[in-house]
C-alpha cells in the first residue's frame, strides 16, 4: 500500500529558520557589514528567494502579502519595504485589523507606547527588534508592530490622499513585482 500525500507545503514550513532572519526582513545597508557578512546575507537571500520562487504556492502567497495582509518578515520572494513599493506602485492600501482583542496584557510596566518604541530605534539604531524588546521589557513582536506603524505613517504622509479602492489582480501584482530588483535574484 502506498500513501501519496496531496497536499502542498510550502519551504518556508519546512525550514522557517530561514524566513525568519531578521537580516532577511530588514536587510542592513552594504556599508554597515564587511564583505564577508554581505556575501553571506546574499547567499542566504539567494537560498530563501530560489525556494520561495519554486513554490507553488507562491503566486497566492505574493498575492495576499501585498494586497490582503500586511506580513512581517520575508515573504514571497519580498521584504517588507519591496510589498510597500508594490501597494505604493499600484495605489492600493491595506488595512491591518485592531489587534487589541488578541494576545495576553503584558505584565509588569503596563503597555509600551509608541514613541518610547521610537525614542528607543533612534537611540540605538543598530539594535535588533530583538534587542530593543529586550531593552523596553517587551515582546519582539511588539518592537515590530511600533516599527511597521511609523513606516506606515510615513509612507501615509507620503502617498497622494485619493488611493484607488479597487483591488489589483494577481497579473497587476505579479507586473510590479516583476519590476523589482528582487525578481532577478537567484
Amino acid at each position: 500500500m502506498t500513501i501519496v500525500d496531496d497536499t502542498t507545503t510550502p519551504p518556508c514550513a519546512y525550514e522557517p529558520e530561514i524566513y525568519l532572519d531578521e537580516l532577511l526582513h530588514s536587510p542592513p545597508a552594504r556599508t554597515d557589514i564587511t564583505a564577508a557578512e554581505w556575501d553571506a546575507l546574499t547567499v542566504k537571500r539567494a537560498t530563501a528567494h530560489r525556494q520561495c520562487a519554486g513554490c507553488p504556492l507562491m503566486v497566492e502567497c505574493l498575492y495576499r502579502a501585498v494586497v490582503e495582509m500586511d506580513v512581517s518578515g520575508y515573504v514571497a520572494c519580498t521584504t517588507e519595504w519591496e510589498r510597500q513599493t508594490i501597494r505604493r506602485r499600484l495605489g492600493i492600501q491595506v488595512n491591518q485589523p485592531t489587534t487589541a482583542a488578541y494576545g495576553a496584557a503584558r505584565v509588569g510596566g503596563g503597555p509600551v507606547s509608541h514613541e518610547a518604541v521610537m525614542t528607543a530605534r533612534q537611540a540605538y539604531p543598530k539594535d535588533t527588534c530583538h534587542q530593543l524588546a529586550d531593552r523596553l521589557g517587551c515582546s519582539t513582536s511588539t518592537i515590530k508592530r511600533h516599527l511597521r506603524r511609523a513606516r506606515e505613517q510615513k509612507r501615509d504622509a507620503a502617498l497622494s490622499p485619493t488611493l484607488t479602492p479597487n483591488l489589483p489582480t494577481i497579473d497587476a501584482v505579479l507586473d510590479v513585482f516583476d519590476e523589482l530588483e528582487t525578481s532577478k535574484v537567484a
